[in-house]
Parts: structure tokens; sequence; C-alpha cells
């Protein structure tokens, strides 16, 4: 479907993105409430009269400048249903309603939408697009200029954060301004209590984070404490003279998957039972309640939650602690497991960008007397990184949706 919108003769196009397939409806059999659509390939969908009508893609059903629906499926006809029904020489569907209203629905879209079972499945199939790695990861890297004046070479190195959740830029500017623009060559920071960008360095007094001092740092999510952990962390390195500190990083989606098979019991605990953390300061007091294993609506691993510096005392059924703290233990022996962690040391220059949510980041211990370190970043939630591939992938020679 062609985003861009047409002549009042044409097709209007209800979506920004485009939905290309390389099949066609071949035939059409009105049902009851439904139509049986059977595809070049024989697979047959059902769309539902109201289904169908609810999306009608029109300029009266839908505002041709915001592309957001304006018609409400509760003001269709209580017996609604279809007084024609026809293809196109385009291939497209076309239905006149009982009420008069007519809907017109191109093959590519309907396609992509289909919920038959076989559709459903390649959908989730083409949503998981995570790829899980361990210590042999070759980290995906970029050339900061290259990221910030190209388009394509900015939605590749997206697609790398959404994919493998762990990244590199190189040849980052020394300034402390550079952190923000990188991310802001995305889309929109996040603030929180360390402010819009925060500093990673030594503070020898008032230190409210483990992240300012020498400390060596387990592996963790930052900000576990929050309703919603931020989903991309950036950290650029200024300047780095010291011995030690080197940056180590474990994919939590796959200790995950490892637990599920390995120990599912221990899985079951870790995604049933909620734990609590929280960050206590003078001016700030911010906890949350949830498993350090979270899943979706499908079932698929969504995020880690660790920080054992930030987590408060279990709170479970006497019953089920001895259990727990065994799965919490397998779970963080598993982050010290050599064939999950890719170490390196970051660099004057060079900026991480990883998902918070999923890549568990860690610090070994440094001398500070032996030089400076000084780490400048910012967080982003996920929805801005998924929005910014979406709209890139609109100019892009790939399509939006490609469908089988």
């Amino acid at each position: 479907m062609n985003a861009i919108a047409r002549p009042a003769n044409e097709t209007f196009s209800a979506d920004w993105r485009t939905f290309d397939s390389i099949h066609r409806i071949q035939a059409v059999k009105v049902l009851t409430d439904s139509l049986e659509t059977t595809w070049d390939d024989d697979r047959i969908s059902h769309y539902h009269f109201l289904w169908l009508r609810d999306n009608c893609p029109c300029p009266e059903c839908v505002h041709p400048g915001t592309r957001e629906q304006i018609f409400e499926v509760v003001d269709a006809p209580d017996d609604l249903a279809t007084e024609s029904v026809s293809l196109d020489a385009t291939g497209a569907l076309n239905v006149r309603w009982s009420d008069g209203h007519r809907s017109v629905y191109e093959a590519g879209w309907l396609r992509s939408h289909a919920y038959d079972a076989t559709s459903r499945t390649e959908r989730a199939d083409h949503l998981r697009s995570v790829r899980p790695w361990e210590s042999n990861l070759v980290i995906p890297t970029f050339d900061y200029s290259s990221v910030m004046s190209s388009d394509s070479v900015l939605l590749d190195w997206l697609l790398a954060a959404r994919d493998v959740g762990l990244t590199m830029l190189i040849g980052v500017p020394a300034t402390d301004e550079a952190v923000e623009t990188v991310a802001k060559r995305i889309s929109f920071i996040r603030e929180s209590n360390f402010g819009i960008t925060f500093e990673v360095r030594t503070k020898a007094e008032a230190a409210d984070s483990n992240a300012y001092t020498a400390l060596e740092l387990p592996a963790h999510t930052d900000l576990p404490t929050r309703e919603l952990q931020p989903g991309l962390q950036f950290l650029h390195c200024l300047i780095n003279d010291a011995t030690g500190g080197e940056s180590t990083f474990v994919d939590g989606f796959a200790i995950a998957a490892t637990l599920r098979t390995e120990s599912p019991e221990d899985f079951r605990l870790l995604c049933e039972y909620p734990v609590e953390f929280w960050n206590k300061a003078p001016q700030s007091d911010y906890r949350s309640y949830a498993p350090i294993i979270g899943l979706d609506s499908r079932g698929e691993v969504s995020e880690i939650r660790l920080a054992n510096w930030l987590r408060a005392p279990f709170n479970l059924p006497a019953l089920a602690m001895g259990a727990f703290y065994r799965a919490y233990r397998h779970f963080s022996a598993l982050t010290r497991d050599s064939r999950f962690i890719v170490s390196r040391r970051l660099e004057a220059g060079q900026m991480w960008c990883f998902d918070n949510r999923r890549t568990m980041h860690a610090r070994k211990a440094f001398d500070q007397a032996s030089g400076k370190r000084f780490l400048r970043g910012c967080y982003m939630d996920r929805d801005e990184l998924l929005s910014r591939i979406l709209v890139l992938q609109r100019g892009s020679t790939r399509p939006s949706i490609r469908v089988a």
C-alpha cells in the first residue's frame, strides 16, 4: 500500500507504510458474516464483515492528514452485509456494503493483516528479529560521521541495536555534547533523576550510585527501580587513561533461553515471582516490583531486570523462598559464565549503544590513581528506536512490510 496521498479517483492510503506481497487473490466467496479469500498459493483467509468495515481505508473513515481512524465500528449496522464484492484490475478487493458505503482493500495490505492461523504464525515469526549471542559475538560497529550523515547507515545501526542489542560507534568527537547529539539523531532522550545526560566518573564524596565509584560492577540493567526501564543506553568515552575498567556485556535473552531449556523450573520462578528494586537518595526514592525475567503477550522474553545492589530483600511465600534463591543464584552464575561474556575496553572517541532491557552490562574495577576515566551517557525508550526505524524504512528501498 502506498503511503503517499493519492488523487481523489485513486485508492486512498490509510497507512504510511508499504505492503508488498508476491501473492494475489484468486477467488472470493461470500459467507454468512465474512468473506473467504483464496490466494494464488492456495492459502485461505477469512475476513469478517465487521473487521473489514472497521478497517476501511477510505478518507471518510481515516483522516487524510493524520491517518488516524474517524469511523467507529459501533456505528456499523447490526445487520451489516455486503451488496457486492469484486476484484479490480490491480487485484484489490472492492466491497459495497449494505449501508451504501464502499471500501477498497489492496491485496498486499490484506495479506499482511490476514488472521488465519498460517498468516498469524508467519507474522509472529517475522516479529522475532532478536538474534541471541554469546562470547563470540562480533560487535556491530559503525562510524560516527556516516551515522550522522547517511539515513541508510543510520537505519543499519538502529536495526543492529534492535536485533543484536549491543553496538558501538567509533570516531565520536570527545566533547560533552556528543552523546546528546548522537541520541537526538534518533529521537527524544529520556530524562531521569541523574539528568538528561549523566557523567560516569568517580566522586570522592556524595556518590549516589556505585557507578560513580571505582568498584567492580556486576552484570546489571540500569534503573530497574523504574516501572519502565529505559530501552536504550548510550555510553560515550571522553577519557580513559586508568588501569582496568573494561566493559563487559552478556545477552540476558540468551541467558534466559539457556535457563528455560536447562532449568525450566528456575526459569518459571524468575518469571512469576516479582522482586522489589529500590534506589534511595536524599531527594528521591524510586521503587519497582517486577519479575527478573519479563515475558510479553506471546510468552517470549521481553526484558531482564537485575541490579544486585538495588535489590530489596525478597518478599516471597516461605515455601517458595529456597527454590527462588536457587533460581536467582543460577541466573546470576550464568551472567559470570565465560561462554556468554563479551569484554572490551572502551577508548576515547568510542560509544556503546545497547538495549538496557536485554543486554546486561558490567565493569571491571579500575585504579583511579592510575589515570582519569570519564564517560557521559543518556537513556532513550525502545519506542523511540522502533518508531525511527519504521520512519526510515518508508524512505528506504527496503519495504516496510514484505509478506510471503
